[in-house]
């Protein structure tokens, strides 16, 4: 018996289908890797704080705004040391003269981002230390291309996007993608659906499995800022199934990270 027809099918998986897709996992000897990412961090707030209590000690990526962030909030993370810093863009504005928002369409002029991301990971180490780690998250998940030899000068030596990609990874530079992003944004703006959020993890999963690719990590991505209790919910049982089960595990930013010459 198996659930993979009707979960390719529909948008109709459960709980019991995620635990039978890591049981396949646990009977071939293998580990599927998950890892959490949330953006959108400039400040202490409550919403941060149920973001925080909803990880529980899980690992998690918090994407943070360099122009913005403020010195209240490296004293807020100090006490979780599972939470790692990532490079959020620059002040999430929007440079694109279309309809599609990026802070880094290919119009821009490289000097002017290298400024800013060569400013902003100062700011950031600043701020964090050894926390922010070199993984360049771009606002709307969009970063022109022609822009990546940028980053390996900003000392930014990781790529974080939402896969699948439009086109290939640049050279030269690691990919920590997210792969499930839990937000209804062209609709209600809140959780996706316990259903429809198993359906897409369970694929992802199940693509890693079939493909044999136990190195990349399937990434689950939040925005604290409009977290609803149903998210909450939804991460808060996908953290407790995943420490439980052997077939499963968490993977922390810093372990997607690759390190740039000289880093400590």
């Amino acid at each position: 018996m198996t659930y993979l027809p009707r979960v390719a099918a529909t948008n109709d998986a459960d709980w019991a289908d995620l635990l039978a897709e890591l049981d396949r996992w646990d009977e071939a000897g293998r580990v599927a890797a998950l890892w959490w990412r949330d953006d959108d961090a400039v400040a202490p707030s409550p919403a941060l704080d149920r973001l925080l209590a909803a990880a529980a000690g899980t690992p998690l990526g918090l994407a943070v705004v360099p122009a913005n962030a403020r010195p209240e909030l490296a004293t807020r993370l100090a006490a979780h040391p599972a939470v790692a810093v990532l490079h959020h863009g620059w002040c999430h504005a929007n440079r694109a003269a279309g309809d599609r928002k990026s802070e880094y369409p290919p119009e821009r002029h490289p000097v002017d981002v290298a400024d800013e991301l060569d400013e902003g990971r100062q700011r950031l180490r600043a701020l964090f230390g050894a926390r922010a780690l070199p993984i360049f998250v771009p606002p709307w998940n969009r970063f022109a291309p022609r822009f990546a030899p940028l980053l390996a000068e900003a000392g930014l030596t990781t790529l974080s996007q939402l896969a699948p990609r439009r086109e290939p990874a640049p050279p030269g530079l690691a990919v920590a993608d997210v792969h499930l992003d839990l937000v209804a944004w062209r609709t209600t703006r809140r959780f996706i659906g316990e259903a429809a959020a198993l359906t897409g993890l369970i694929g992802a999963l199940r693509d890693r499995r079939q493909d044999d690719d136990d190195a990349t990590a399937v990434g689950i991505l939040t925005h604290h800022l409009v977290m609803d209790a149903a998210t909450e919910d939804f991460v808060g049982r996908l953290g407790e199934i995943v420490a439980a089960h052997a077939g499963a595990c968490w993977r922390s930013p810093g372990d997607l990270a690759a390190a740039p010459p000289g880093w400590r």
